[in-house]
């Protein structure tokens, strides 16, 4: 089945906020912003924000009928609207609401705002030097006796690395529109990946129960984890600024404001110490993984745990310590995004990987391949959790045969051997993700299914559209279930007045969740009506078939609407809600053990690149990617989804740099400074294959495989190949030490310092 949307994505008809026909009287909501990274607020003049034709009003927090609290994990440090204190530029103070978005923000810009500076922390070595202060409890897993392993090993190295953050640059900025009702209720539409959370902290601001508010959404325009909890500020601004007028009002953010105000993807330090053999085996790791969070918890320290989970990757550590730190800065607190935290941890892993590859003068599919996870042996996770179908060697073992990897390899250093201007570079990386919230109540989904009396079926559930195909997999069920065609099966907007106290669509578990949850829904109104047609018809229960071209009773064939309408005047429910919960699963964050995860998804890929030593300017040759989907839902969404992962993933590592400037402020926040990859970056040679008869061994949705967020981190083949590229300047004789992102700049620093240590002979 094709995208259920994808004919209006294409004709420019398919409605997004934005494109909703405004109701009468329609007010705009512009906020106004801090100019400091920490200060004390001295005094807030806004008399000539006011004067302003076409201001109706303006906001400030003493105007919160509720609590002035958008923290998303109940840490109580995010207040909407600033009052004695702003903790980052671009933090809202007060906001504009007008007739017209125009006059808002023109209007905004008018405040005067006194300020007391305080010291600001900006950046993680800064945090850790002014004594580390946390927005979220350190963690540690650690599994055997790290010390005296690695005083034991044959050969020990340590070192650090740096990987940068991301933004998440989704098409549709961040949108919300309030409209009032009767008697308290306020309807919400929102740009959010988690409609429950977003209604919950709206009915807080408002000082009402969550009955009262209904939020709603029917696609959003890309959303890549930046609007799970991202999305609450403008949802709460709008409807506050309904409630206090008692007309709809709209937030839709400036881009530039957009990234100004909101959080990215942490960027990390990691700190690492290896121990292991001559041949290459690991003995043991001890890990550090510090992130920059920004001015509140927001979702940091649930990202920084899943930095921990996915540090090992695909391999196994016989001694183990994994250690994070959630540092706070004054800077945008940042939040989400796909991987959650887990491509950071992989890309550590992958340096530990290529530190031990040189070292032993091996290659690294080698050193891979060595330690990876086992079957039935070597198969503890530092969390304690055990891998129970590790086939990760089959996977890299495939695809380097597939792209033929060695002899590749070979040539390209053949080439390099003579090039003076321009070296290539492959690398061959795996991927073990594990699926499902590490927060083990949000592992829970529901739906609601009706049927019509013409045969026509309507769903919802509690997953968000964001282009990744949900909910057309989530009709691909309900027509695979009761044997129907697409134009009889219509989903609809995500919505709180339908199915309640839903989870975010994040942690790749939206397929698995509502999948199940409107299966179960489809499963009751089926078994109501084989239990009338048995009866009626004088069949088994298990004779009766849902099929393409009826409901078979035995040798009768009927038609399901015929059915239906039967069903329906012997007074039998055609609607069902639907639930699911994740099974197995558990996790004890104060000792660091559980089974967090459902099942891993895994993948591989092969990377090609060349690089021009004079510029740092690098292109992608090809890319051959290997990935692990079960039994696909629908192939083509998944390979869409996969082929864009990676592409997202390697534009993270390699162009988009984020900086702020000394005073705290971003200076990366517009198309013109931030570079995220366009069509000409993508690889010239791109093959993405889905693993043949694979399905999931878990009792997953028709046994398929979360295709989220584990194909992202295939984009760090391109890192290790550009590293390989550099390494080729010293014969191959030691690690790069590529830092992500590696922007040309960097590219070009790394050169430099690798140039200068061949030409002094330093020892490898």
């Amino acid at each position: 089945m094709k995208h259920e949307s994808a004919m209006l994505h294409v004709t420019g008809r398919a409605l997004y906020i934005d494109d909703i026909p405004e109701p009468k009287g329609l007010l705009h909501v512009v906020p106004g912003l801090s100019a400091k990274p920490h200060a004390r607020l001295i005094s807030i003049d806004l008399d000539a924000v006011r004067a302003v034709p076409g201001v109706v009003r303006v906001i400030t927090a003493q105007d919160i009928p509720g609590e002035n609290q958008t923290s998303p994990v109940h840490a109580h440090d995010e207040p909407l609207l600033a009052t004695d204190l702003v903790q980052h530029v671009g933090q809202p103070i007060f906001a504009v609401v007008a007739t017209e978005r125009a006059i808002a923000r023109r209007a905004v810009r008018l405040a005067r705002i006194v300020y007391e500076e305080l010291p600001a922390v900006l950046d993680i070595d800064s945090a850790i030097e002014n004594g580390g202060a946390l927005v979220w409890r350190p963690l540690t897993m650690e599994r055997g006796a790290v010390g005296p392993a690695l005083e034991a090993a044959p050969r020990r190295l340590k070192g650090r690395m740096t990987i940068g953050g991301q933004e998440h640059f989704y098409l549709e900025g961040q949108v919300a529109m309030a409209q009032p009702g009767e008697a308290g209720e306020m309807r919400v539409w929102s740009s959010t990946q988690h409609p429950s959370e977003t209604q919950h902290l709206v009915a807080s601001v408002l000082g009402r129960p969550h009955h009262l508010v209904t939020t709603e959404i029917r696609r959003m325009g890309g959303g890549f984890g930046g609007k799970e909890s991202q999305a609450n500020g403008c949802a709460c601004l709008a409807a506050l600024a309904a409630e206090l007028t008692g007309q709809a009002a709209k937030m839709r953010l400036d881009r530039d404001d957009d990234m100004v105000i909101t959080g990215k993807r942490h960027d990390f330090r990691v700190d690492y110490e290896v121990g292991f053999t001559d041949q290459g085996d690991i003995v043991a790791v001890d890990m550090q993984l510090a992130a920059r969070c920004g001015w509140s918890a927001d979702l940091s320290g649930p990202v920084t745990d899943r930095a921990l989970f996915h540090a090992d990757n695909a391999y196994f550590y016989p001694d183990v310590r994994f250690r994070s730190l959630a540092l706070k800065t004054n800077t945008q607190s940042n939040t989400a995004f796909r991987g959650f935290g887990g491509p950071q941890g992989i890309v550590a892993a992958e340096r530990v990987i290529e530190e031990i590859a040189f070292a032993t003068g091996r290659d690294p599919l080698d050193i891979r391949l060595r330690n990876v996870y086992g079957t039935g042996t070597r198969d503890v996770t530092p969390y304690h959790m055990v891998v129970e179908d590790s086939i990760s060697d089959l996977v890299m073992t495939q695809l380097a045969e597939r792209c033929a990897y060695r002899a590749r390899r070979d040539a390209l250093r053949g080439f390099n051997a003579t090039s003076r201007t321009l070296r290539k570079g492959i690398a061959l990386t795996p991927v073990k993700f594990g699926i499902s919230f590490t927060a083990t109540h949000y592992n829970q989904a529901g739906a609601l299914v009706h049927v019509y009396t013409d045969g026509s079926v309507q769903v919802n559930h509690g997953g968000t559209e964001m282009g990744q195909g949900l909910h057309t997999k989530m009709v691909q069920i309900v027509m695979n279930e009761f044997g129907l065609d697409a134009q009889n099966v219509r989903i609809t907007a995500t919505t709180t007045g339908k199915v309640p106290n839903t989870s975010a669509t994040a942690a790749s578990s939206g397929a698995d969740l509502n999948g199940m949850a409107v299966l179960d829904a489809v499963s009751q109104i089926k078994a109501r009506m084989v239990t009338f047609a048995a009866e009626k018809w004088q069949v088994a229960p298990e004779a009766i078939r849902f099929t393409s071209e009826g409901v078979r009773m035995g040798e009768a064939l009927v038609p399901f609407r015929d059915l239906v309408w039967q069903v329906y005047f012997a007074r039998i429910s055609l609607s069902a809600s639907g639930f699911y919960k994740t099974p197995k699963i558990s996790w004890d964050a104060a000792t660091g053990r559980g089974r967090p995860f459902y099942y891993f998804a895994y993948g591989a890929a092969c990377a090609e690149v060349t690089l021009d030593l004079l510029t740092g300017e690098n292109s992608i040759d090809r890319v051959d990617i290997l990935h692990d989907a079960g039994q696909s839902l629908n192939a083509d969404i998944d390979i869409g989804q996969i082929e864009g992962a990676f592409v997202q993933g390697a534009g993270w590592l390699t162009t988009e740099e984020l900086v702020w400037d000394k005073e705290g402020g971003l200076r990366t926040h517009a198309p013109s400074t931030y570079k995220i990859p366009a069509c000409s970056d993508r690889p010239a040679i791109f093959n993405v294959t889905l693993l043949d008869d694979a399905p999931n061994r878990e009792a997953t949705i028709y046994r398929s495989k979360a295709v989220g967020e584990p194909p992202l981190v295939h984009g760090v083949a391109v890192l290790h190949a550009l590293s390989d590229a550099i390494a080729s300047l010293d014969g191959y004789r030691r690690c790069p030490g590529l830092d992500a992102p590696a922007t040309p700049e960097r590219l070009l620093r790394t050169i430099m310092q690798v140039q200068a240590r061949a030409a002094q002979g330093e020892p490898s």
